[in-house]
């Protein structure tokens, strides 16, 4: 407002100076700006009451406005005052309750503070009562109250063992009577679930041929063919008046296997001689190396055992080319493990633990070297080298009582493996121990210096040494043969008697290229 009137004033100022500048400068209009300086003045005391009516106008209206602010602030003063009253007089009446309720605590408590001693004082009197009469007991029963105690106690003993005692033989006859029936529940059920035909293997292998003129060619001239295949084979050739069939001898069933398929093999071909037999031959040990692999992995998957070493899948499957007390050893082991699944699964224990401990039981039976030790003690180490879990390498190496069992996978595979062996006409003793005689032979032969190869041949009746050429001369192959036979005679038990021959040639070998 007063900025306003300033202006004007200003402004009216300016009027009259340049009106009084304008006159002075033309001296006959001084009445026009006499006239001129009336009506500013009249103009600028109209708009400063204009002026002064519009500042009290909006000074009466921010007075209603903070009148009005006013009386609402006090509106809610005036509410918050009588909510805190309500307060006040609702905290003195809680004030006035909890002091009530405070002297009325007061009170019981004195009450049962005089109770409380009246019971303390009759307990002391329960006391006295009590030990009277003890005392009069005492003197009664000529004993204190220790030694009754004691004497009570002993008495109850002596009848709390008693009954134990009885209660134990009870639990522990009717366990044996339910053990022996749950176990003889699970082993026929495992048994009849079960069923695996069972191949006894023997040691010899007849080769069907279609004619008898291809024995001739076998044979060779002055019988060269047969000597050479006889020797990279190790496998006695028979051929006789049989129609139409040769008779390969030889008590490991790998090297009959090798002969069967390298004879195949030539006769198909129709070029027979020593050179080619030797290339035939290796080329079929190969072959049946692949195939041990091969029926290694199709017994894994058919079992569902997953994650072996590949040497185990090997050794798996050199098993179907062995055999144990003339029962064939893959199908024992494929038999067994079948039965460990099952029984497992009856005991509520894992059934693919048991499985691969049951198929792997026997690998110590088909080693690349002759061990010293047990088979379940070798297959042990070799299941241990191969990073097999320890519940599994001590039920293999266990399953013999070898070593001490350790978890319940053990008695499982050494009754799964009585159980396979076990069945009528599964196993033969006689077989076992010529094969182990066979093994023994050739293995006392091969301790000689210079030895390269060592076939038992003709059921064990001969041994055929084969030595290095450039190891051993003519005179000393005489001598080795003498001392072959003594060593024989003086450790070996055998029917009849055992021809030793030493096989002593030189070969040269040279390409034209």
């Amino acid at each position: 407002m007063t900025v306003e009137i300033t202006i004007i004033a200003s402004i009216a100022c300016l009027l009259i100076g340049g009106a009084l500048a304008y006159f002075l400068l033309k001296p006959n209009f001084k009445a026009k700006f006499d006239t001129m300086v009336k009506e500013a003045e009249a103009e600028a005391e109209v708009i400063k009451k204009n002026k002064l009516i519009e500042v009290k106008e909006k000074f009466l209206n921010k007075k209603a406005e903070l009148e009005k602010e006013v009386s609402v602030r006090n509106q809610k003063i005036q509410q918050v005052e009588n909510k805190l009253k309500q307060r006040e007089l609702v905290l003195n009446q809680r004030q006035e309750e909890l002091q009530h309720k405070k002297s009325e605590i007061e009170s019981v408590r004195e009450g049962l503070e005089a109770q409380f001693a009246v019971v303390e004082k009759k307990k002391e009197d329960l006391d006295k009562l009590q030990q009277q009469e003890i005392e009069r007991l005492e003197a009664i029963a000529g004993l204190s109250a220790d030694e009754a105690k004691e004497r009570m106690m002993e008495s109850l003993k002596e009848e709390a063992k008693t009954q134990a005692q009885s209660y134990i033989n009870d639990i522990v006859d009717e366990a044996k009577l339910t053990a022996n029936k749950e176990a003889k529940r699970i082993i026929i059920q495992t048994i009849q679930r079960v069923a695996t035909e069972t191949a006894i293997e023997n040691s010899v292998t007849v080769f069907h041929i279609e004619s008898d003129e291809i024995k001739g060619r076998i044979i060779g001239r002055e019988g060269r063919n047969i000597r050479a295949l006889e020797a990279a084979t190790g496998v006695e050739i028979v051929v006789d008046d049989t129609p139409e069939a040769i008779v390969l001898s030889a008590f490991d069933p790998v090297r009959r296997e090798i002969a069967r398929l390298a004879l195949h093999q030539l006769v198909t071909d129709g070029r027979i001689h020593p050179a080619r037999i030797e290339e035939v031959v290796n080329k079929v040990r190969k072959q049946v190396e692949e195939e041990i692999i091969e029926t290694g992995k199709r017994t894994t998957i058919d079992l569902g055992i997953h994650g072996l070493h590949p040497e185990l899948i090997r050794i798996i499957g050199k098993m179907k080319y062995r055999s144990s007390y003339g029962q064939n050893l893959l199908q024992h082991a494929r038999e067994t493990a079948n039965l460990c699944s099952v029984m497992a699964s009856e005991l509520g224990l894992n059934p693919k633990k048991a499985k691969r401990a049951g198929l792997l039981h026997d690998i110590g039976k088909v080693p690349d070297e002759e061990p010293e030790i047990p088979h379940a003690i070798y297959g042990m180490k070799l299941a241990e080298k191969f990073k097999e879990k320890p519940d599994i390498c001590n039920a293999i190496g266990a399953h013999h009582d070898e070593v001490e069992m350790t978890s319940l996978l053990a008695p499982i595979v050494q009754v799964c493996d009585a159980i396979s062996g076990a069945r009528p006409g599964a196993r033969r003793e006689i077989v076992e121990a010529y094969i182990k005689r066979l093994n023994n032979l050739e293995q006392l032969a091969m301790a000689y210096p210079g030895v390269t190869k060592t076939y038992a041949i003709q059921a064990g009746r001969e041994l055929r040494v084969i030595v290095g050429a450039d190891k051993i001369d003519d005179k000393q192959t005489e001598s080795l043969s003498g001392e072959i036979a003594k060593k024989i005679q003086d450790e070996m038990t055998y029917p009849g008697q055992v021809k030793i021959t030493v096989i002593r040639e030189t070969r040269a070998i040279s390409y034209a290229k």
